[in-house]
C-alpha cells in the first residue's frame, strides 16, 4: 500500500506535464480558439477531464502554458522591436487568446479571468511600467496601461478582420507602425 501513493503521485505529474506539454503544442500548430479540450487530452494521452483537475480550465491552462514556457524571467518591454514582433507573432499563431481577451473583455470564469489579467500585468503592463518610471515620465502605469491595451486591440482586431488594411498587412509592416506611432510616448 505505501509503493502506491509514490506511483499515483508520479503518474499524476506526468499526466499534468502530459498536457502542458499537448496544450503547448496544440495552442501553437491551432491556436487557442481552434484547440479543444478534447483533443488536448488526447494529444497527452490522459482523459480531457484532468484539465478540469490540475488546471481548472482551458484558459487556466492556457496561463499555465505561458509560465512553463516563459517562467518567472522578467520579460523585455513592448516598446523594443523585438518583443513586441514576439507578441505579435504569438497572437498571429494562437488567435484571441485569454490574455489579449482579457484586455478587452471579462469572462464568466472569474479564476481565469484573475489569471489572465494577473500574466497581462505581469508579462506585458509592468515592464512599460517600470520603463516608463525609470524614464521619469508622468503617469507611468497610465502610459502602460494605454500602450498595452492599444496594442490587444489591435491584434485582436486583426484577427476579427474588422479591418481590411490591417488584416491584409504584413506582420512587421504592424509592427512598424505600432512602433512610429509610440516613438514619443
Amino acid at each position: 500500500m505505501t509503493g502506491e501513493v509514490p506511483d499515483r503521485r508520479r503518474s499524476s505529474a506526468r499526466s499534468r506535464e502530459a498536457l502542458l506539454e499537448a496544450a503547448t503544442e496544440l495552442f501553437s500548430e491551432r491556436g487557442y480558439d481552434r484547440t479543444t479540450i478534447r483533443e488536448i487530452g488526447e494529444r497527452a494521452g490522459v482523459d480531457a477531464a484532468l484539465i478540469s483537475r490540475y488546471f481548472g480550465s482551458k484558459a487556466l491552462l492556457y496561463v499555465a502554458v505561458l509560465r512553463a514556457e516563459h517562467g518567472d524571467t522578467a520579460p523585455e518591454d513592448l516598446l523594443t522591436g523585438p518583443r513586441l514582433r514576439e507578441v505579435a507573432e504569438r497572437a498571429e499563431r494562437r488567435g484571441p487568446v485569454p490574455l489579449l481577451r482579457v484586455a478587452v473583455q471579462s469572462s464568466s470564469d472569474q479564476a481565469a479571468q484573475d489569471a489572465a489579467r494577473a500574466a497581462l500585468q505581469a508579462r506585458l503592463v509592468e515592464p512599460l511600467r517600470a520603463r516608463f518610471t525609470r524614464e521619469g515620465r508622468d503617469r507611468p502605469g497610465l502610459r502602460a496601461d494605454v500602450l498595452v491595451a492599444s496594442v490587444a486591440g489591435v491584434l485582436l482586431a486583426r484577427h476579427s478582420g474588422a479591418f481590411d488594411d490591417l488584416a491584409d498587412a504584413d506582420l512587421d509592416a504592424i509592427v512598424d507602425v505600432l512602433l512610429e506611432a509610440w516613438g514619443d510616448s
